[in-house]
C-alpha cells in the first residue's frame, strides 16, 4: 500500500493502533503496552505521530459513509401557538 511507504511498521499495525486510539479512547502509553505484548516495540510518541498524520486522511476517505440519508432541512406545517 502506497500510503505506508517508507514506514518501519506494516500498515495493519499502524491502522490498528490508530483505530484503537480513536474508537476506544485508549491512551498512547496503554497502546504501547498492548503492542509490546503482541511483540512490537512501539514508542507512544510514534503512535501520537501516526494519529496526527493518518486520522485526517481516514476521516476524509470515510466521509461518504457518514453522510446523512435524509435531507438537512426540516419543515413543520401548521404550527399553533396558544397565547393567553
Amino acid at each position: 500500500m502506497s500510503d505506508f511507504k517508507w514506514r518501519h511498521y506494516q500498515g495493519a499495525i499502524i491502522l490498528g493502533c490508530v483505530r484503537w486510539y480513536c474508537k476506544y479512547g485508549i491512551s498512547y502509553r496503554d497502546l504501547e503496552g498492548m503492542m509490546l505484548e503482541r511483540g512490537f516495540e512501539v514508542d507512544h510518541t510514534i503512535i501520537c505521530r501516526w494519529v496526527q498524520q493518518y486520522v485526517p486522511e481516514i476521516e476524509k476517505r470515510l466521509r461518504w459513509y457518514w453522510k446523512p440519508t435524509t435531507g438537512l432541512s426540516w419543515r413543520i406545517d401548521e404550527t399553533y401557538v396558544k397565547v393567553k
